[in-house]
């Protein structure tokens, strides 16, 4: 594995390449024959990149074909366009690329997530003349940074990697097909060939449903006015207030506490489930039984408890979003419409069967959570077997005795084992690569889960990581600031601070125009620097966590 981030100027370019298997850095400056023996020499290794895929794939090739790299980066960067679209010549040069990049957050904040150093060099990427020594330096010094994050990156999603490896073993693919997304590889597996078509809105509906109280909202999605995605309907449903959109429903009592039996009943696998069904996978594939197939042999390896069966797992789920994706050889927005229509249409006849005999708690697009009248679970299991059979689905139960619900997208649901499952923002479980201001949540997970007030789990912690806001500046704005200073990094580690000389953080948009950065104290001090184990400074503001947290609960408690 080769390991490699570009830096690119007006008049300068570098790349440092770490080889993962000698365990040796190297830096090019500027060089464009030592790049390529380098390249000849590493042409069948893996290069990984964070956004390689996007960005460092075209600067590599570009150089290699003699191309400026500067005005490749501003056609990806300032003109916001597909490094692909740039030159076709590019498809002729050989490169395994994988993009360890999963996420929309750059680099440098998955940095400041873990806890490490995210400083940036003081040299300007607008910089019009030749770079110094001294200047190159200090930018080979960050570059190197940046791919030795890269590469813990990379040991955190590890199982991103061997899963992406797995579907190519699987399927008997090349290797060169690493540096595809895994909806790129769904359709080539399905062997799908592109088709234009305009009958996105002529969508049909399950021919199992049966619907009779809630057939208002069929008539809804059959009415031509509302065939438009920025359309929606909204209506109670078992006496909880839902939308009905074209990219799912969502229902839910909103701020509700409760404790009893409770059901979560999720669909397996149900937008594979429908595409197989109903025949709602993408027509650009021309032996829809493959798709089937697929399903089967993955349901045959997960009893086995294989894990081969996970590449056959990543080619069904991702099928659904390829479908909506215009650059995707699967895009077919009709089928992808039947099949997010059909399964809420279908999920609301299961809501309908099961109304007499529960409370609603929340539905969304996949599953419902309902609060039993009794302790009757079989009862309730054989009104859904009925639903099961009909419509060909396959319901899971998972029972729980009490919820704490904010709304839809956030809630934390306890069993009787005192474990837990949470969703959102707020209470969701915190990991090395999704790490903001992590004592909030766990102290509003405390709350809910033991009883703890949120005073107790702030004040006892001695972490200073834990404490941590992560902001990024985006690049429409010209900088950030703290105070009137300016700050030449656009990612900021921010912390609440009790001292009278430190201010707020903002970001400068326009010279006359300054914005406060959203959710940030009004007074903080930035440590871009490592944060791992340090202790609390006493200039830490202890309380503004503690308010954040009690807001957050308020916002669970009240509407």
């Amino acid at each position: 594995m080769i390991f490699f981030d570009f830096e690119v100027f007006r008049y300068d370019w570098l790349v440092v390449l770490a080889n993962a298997n000698t365990q040796t850095f190297q830096t090019i400056i500027n060089d464009v024959d030592a790049l390529r023996r380098f390249y000849e020499k590493n042409k069948e290794e893996i290069w990984i990149g964070y956004n390689s895929r996007g960005y460092d794939q075209y600067i590599l090739k570009g150089l290699l074909m003699d191309f400026d790299p500067y005005e490749i980066s501003k056609f990806i960067i300032a003109d916001d366009r597909k490094g692909w679209e740039y030159s076709s010549a590019f498809n002729k040069i050989q490169l395994y690329v994988f993009d360890i990049m999963t996420t929309m957050h750059g680099l440098k904040q998955i940095e400041g997530f873990m806890g490490n150093d995210i400083r940036e060099t003081n040299v300007s990427f607008k910089t019009e003349r030749k770079l110094t020594e001294p200047e190159l330096k200090q930018v080979e010094t960050y570059c190197r940074h940046d791919v030795e994050q890269t590469m813990e990156v990379f040991i955190n999603r590890i199982d991103e990697f061997e899963s992406h490896l797995s579907l190519l073993n699987a399927f008997k693919l090349p290797l060169k097909m690493i540096t595809k997304t895994k909806p790129q590889l769904a359709s080539i597996i399905l062997d799908a060939n592109r088709e234009h078509r305009n009958d996105e809105f002529a969508i049909t509906f399950p021919d199992t449903l049966r619907l009779s109280k809630y057939q208002h909202i069929v008539d809804w999605y059959n009415q031509p006015v509302n065939r438009n995605y920025n359309k929606s309907l909204k209506t109670n449903v078992a006496g909880v207030p839902h939308i009905f959109a074209w990219g799912g429903l969502h229902g839910a009592i909103e701020n509700y506490f409760g404790e009893g039996i409770y059901l979560n009943i999720d669909v397996a696998s149900y937008y594979p489930a429908l595409m197989i069904e109903y025949d709602y996978l993408s027509r650009n594939v021309s032996d829809s039984s493959k798709y089937r197939q697929i399903r089967d042999e993955r349901i045959r390896l997960k009893r086995e408890k294989n894990p081969m069966q996970q590449p056959y797992k990543i080619v069904l789920n991702s099928t659904y979003g390829a479908m909506k994706d215009k650059y995707n050889a699967l895009y077919d927005p009709r089928q992808a419409n039947n099949v997010c229509v059909g399964g809420q249409l279908l999920l609301l006849d299961l809501i309908e069967k099961l109304e007499p005999y529960c409370q609603l708690i929340q539905s969304n697009t996949d599953g419902v959570i309902i609060k039993l009248q009794n302790d009757d679970v079989d009862f309730i299991k054989s009104v859904c077997s009925e639903w099961e059979n009909r419509t060909r689905m396959v319901l899971e139960f998972e029972m729980f005795e009490r919820i704490c619900q904010k709304d839809v997208n956030n809630y934390i649901v306890l069993h009787a084992d005192k474990t837990y499952k949470s969703k959102g923002a707020y209470v969701k479980k915190l990991d090395v690569l999704d790490n903001d201001l992590p004592i909030v949540n766990k102290a509003l997970v405390n709350y809910f889960t033991q009883g703890m007030p949120v005073e107790e789990t702030i004040r006892g912690c001695t972490n200073l990581m834990e404490f941590q806001k992560i902001v990024k500046v985006s690049n429409k704005y010209l900088h950030a600031m703290h105070g009137n200073k300016i700050i030449s990094e656009r990612v900021l580690r921010v912390f609440a601070s009790r001292s009278m000389r430190d201010q707020g953080v903002f970001k400068q948009k326009t010279l006359d125009r300054i914005e406060k950065i959203a959710n940030t104290p009004e007074r903080c001090f930035i440590e871009n620097g490592n944060v791992n184990n340090l202790p609390l400074p006493t200039k830490l503001d202890i309380n503004w966590y503690i308010d954040v947290a009690k807001k957050r609960l308020n916002d669970f408690l009240v509407n």
